[in-house]
């Protein structure tokens, strides 16, 4: 397989509804995919973050500078582009994992395009579909709240995730747990919104019976993460903490966390986010798929990794009309309260060229042979 040409294409597509975390609101996805072009196919990826590191320390400017000047020059000089030597030719880059996860899935999907392979194949998928969940942002009323979980609950979605930050977390979640019962799989996310000096707060969410709580504490602070697991009955889940195979070792042997959310773009990459599924599993501790508010070229990828065996609880691999009334590929439907995991070659998607061309604000190349 050999490089020909790389181009990155800035896209902005409205969300249906203003999507607030502790960290901000999102009124629309504004990042870049990459189309990778090869002597035997194309591949197509998308970049998670945002335009500003907010989430995390990287965003869109950022990113590209990082794969133009230094992700790519060290890419193109090898023999063979091929995913397995893709890791070793960009360690040099320190941190930057969505920036190299970007890269790896464009390439990685050009590969597989080109061997006829469906992405499920390579990661070794065992299930056709997976159980969908759905992510609901902070709201400015509980009966907003209630209402929109009321919505999902009605469409299929089979587990409600509650963002949740200081001064709205107890009450939502007990009015979530009145209103829909104790059987609702239901979790809560605080993006890093607390710290250990919470822990007696935090600790009122145990009553309630909850799959996990997100990342309450600050990013990579294992220590105080094994901490409050001591004091909570609660699992505590890993998620912007969790940036290796590695540091998910880590976090099980400090007994840190009893749940990790494994986003593929926060780890580097599908390989990476494979290790640790293996990781965890070997381990007997449950990882399910997150998801970055990804269109369809970020999602239909998920649902092939949330399809390995050891992903036991539901992710946020909602359907596409979740966030877009229109996304730029074919739509992922909710059908009795799961998605199907694509079975075409590559990530199985490609955009739909009229609707990518109507959502894109610029396109560059980046590489040419």
């Amino acid at each position: 397989m050999r490089l020909e040409r790389v181009e990155l294409l800035h896209v902005a597509l409205p969300l249906v509804t203003p999507f607030r975390t502790s960290f901000g609101t999102m009124t629309s996805k504004d990042t870049f995919l990459l189309r990778v072009v090869t002597d035997e196919a194309e591949g197509w990826s998308e970049f998670a973050a945002d335009p500003e590191p907010l989430y995390c320390s990287e965003f869109v400017a950022g990113a590209e500078t990082v794969i133009r000047d230094f992700l790519l020059p060290r890419v193109a000089a090898l023999p063979e582009p091929t995913t397995a030597a893709l890791a070793p030719a960009m360690a040099a880059v320190k941190g930057h994992e969505l920036a190299k996860a970007a890269l790896e899935t464009a390439l990685l999907d050009a590969e597989l395009r080109g061997y006829g392979m469906p992405i499920a194949t390579f990661l070794g998928s065992v299930r056709d579909r997976v159980p969908a969940g759905v992510s609901v942002g902070i709201k400015n009323s509980l009966p907003e709240l209630l209402d929109d979980v009321e919505k999902y609950l009605d469409e299929g979605y089979v587990r409600i995730k509650l963002k949740i930050e200081p001064g709205w977390d107890v009450d939502p979640v007990r009015a979530v747990r009145e209103r829909f019962g104790d059987a609702l799989p239901l979790q809560v996310d605080a993006n890093t919104a607390y710290t250990l000096a919470d822990a007696p707060h935090l600790r009122k969410l145990d009553a309630f019976d909850l799959l996990l709580i997100e990342e309450p504490l600050a990013e990579n602070n294992l220590h105080a993460h094994a901490q409050l697991q001591r004091r909570l009955t609660t699992p505590v889940c890993l998620d912007e903490s969790i940036h290796t195979a590695s540091d998910a070792a880590s976090a099980i042997a400090m007994d840190a966390c009893r749940v990790i959310n494994v986003k593929p773009a926060r780890v580097g990459g599908y390989t990476e986010a494979r290790r640790i599924h293996d990781l965890a599993t070997a381990h007997g501790v449950p990882v399910w798929c997150g998801g970055m508010l990804e269109t369809g070229i970020g999602r239909a990828p998920n649902l092939a990794l949330a399809a390995l065996p050891g992903f036991t609880l539901p992710g946020d691999t909602s359907a596409s009309r979740r966030y877009f009334a229109e996304d730029i590929t074919e739509p992922f439907v909710l059908e009795d309260g799961h998605l199907p995991v694509p079975t075409s070659p590559g990530i199985g998607i490609a955009p739909l060229p009229d609707t990518l061309a109507r959502f894109t604000t610029a396109t560059r190349v980046l590489y040419s042979r």
